[in-house]
C-alpha cells in the first residue's frame, strides 16, 4: 500500500524463465500488494517458475495474443483487483525494478496520474547498449508524434510505466491492437482524455536474454505508430471517428 493506495504490479511474459526470478526479487515488497504474471502461451517454463516463486495471480495464455492482448489481460485483471496504481514492469530484467518506488510516488501523491521510465532522458539507451539504428527510429518516432498529438515526451516507446486505476478506467484500452503498437495507440487514449504524463530516468540493459523485435516488426512497429499519430490528429480535428478514443 502507498497511503492507502493498493499496487499492482504487472509482469506481461513470453518465455521469460531465464530472467523472471532475478526480476521478481528486485520488486519492492511490503510496498507492492499484488503481482500479476500473464503467460502469452511460453514454449518455457515460465509459469511453473512464477509458481515457484510464490506469484498468487497468474494469467495462462493457450494461445499467444500479442504483447497488446497480454496487457489487456493483466489491465483488466488489475482492476478486477481494485488496483489504485498499477506499474507495468517487463519480467526479462531489462528495466530495472528499482525504480517503482519513484514511481509509485508519483502517482500516490497526486503529481502525474501516469509515469513513464524514459531511457532517452539522460543517456540511459546507448549507455545500456541500446542497437544505433533503434535509438534514432526513437528519437524521429517520437519528433514526429510530438508533433502529430501536440505534445511532449522524450520517449512513446519505454516498456515501463505506471498508471492510476482512474486512467486504466476512463480509456478504452481493450479495443486497442494485440500487437506491440499497443502501447503507442494507450498513450494516444491517454492524452486524447487530456491526462498529463510525468517520466522519469531509467537506466537500461540490452543483452541476450532480454525481449526484442526484429527489423521487420520494427518497420511495422513504427509504420503503426505514426499511423495512430496520425488518427489521433484527424479525431482531435473532427474528421474521423475512431473507437480507441471513446
Amino acid at each position: 500500500m502507498y497511503k492507502n493506495k493498493k499496487v499492482v504490479v504487472v509482469l506481461p511474459a513470453y518465455n521469460a524463465e531465464k530472467t523472471l526470478e532475478k526480476t521478481y526479487h528486485e520488486i519492492p515488497f511490503p510496498m507492492v500488494d499484488e503481482v500479476i504474471l500473464c503467460d502469452d502461451a511460453s514454449t518455457d517454463g515460465t509459469v511453473a517458475l512464477g509458481k515457484k516463486l510464490g506469484i498468487t495471480h497468474i494469467i495462462s495464455h493457450e494461445k499467444n495474443k500479442g504483447y497488446g492482448g497480454n496487457q489487456k489481460s493483466l489491465y483488466n485483471k488489475s482492476l478486477e483487483l481494485g488496483a489504485d496504481i498499477v506499474i507495468m514492469l517487463h519480467p526479462d530484467y531489462q528495466y530495472t525494478p528499482k525504480l517503482i518506488p519513484s514511481m509509485v510516488n508519483i502517482i500516490g501523491e497526486d503529481l502525474y496520474e501516469v509515469v513513464l521510465a524514459s531511457r532517452i532522458l539522460g543517456k540511459g539507451a546507448l549507455k545500456g547498449g541500446m542497437p544505433l539504428y533503434k535509438y534514432f527510429a526513437n528519437r524521429c518516432l517520437t519528433l514526429a508524434q510530438n508533433l502529430l498529438i501536440n505534445y511532449k515526451l522524450s520517449e512513446y516507446h519505454t516498456g515501463y510505466r505506471a498508471f492510476s486505476g482512474n486512467v486504466l478506467r476512463s480509456i478504452n484500452y481493450n479495443e486497442n491492437s494485440d500487437d506491440f503498437v499497443f502501447d503507442n495507440q494507450m498513450l494516444s487514449q491517454i492524452v486524447y482524455k487530456g491526462f498529463d504524463i510525468g517520466e522519469v530516468t531509467c537506466p537500461t540493459k540490452y543483452f541476450e536474454e532480454a525481449s526484442s523485435i526484429n527489423f521487420r516488426r520494427s518497420v511495422k512497429y513504427g509504420l503503426g505508430v505514426l499511423a495512430t499519430s496520425v488518427k489521433h490528429r484527424f479525431n482531435k480535428m473532427k474528421l474521423l471517428r475512431s473507437s480507441l478514443y471513446k
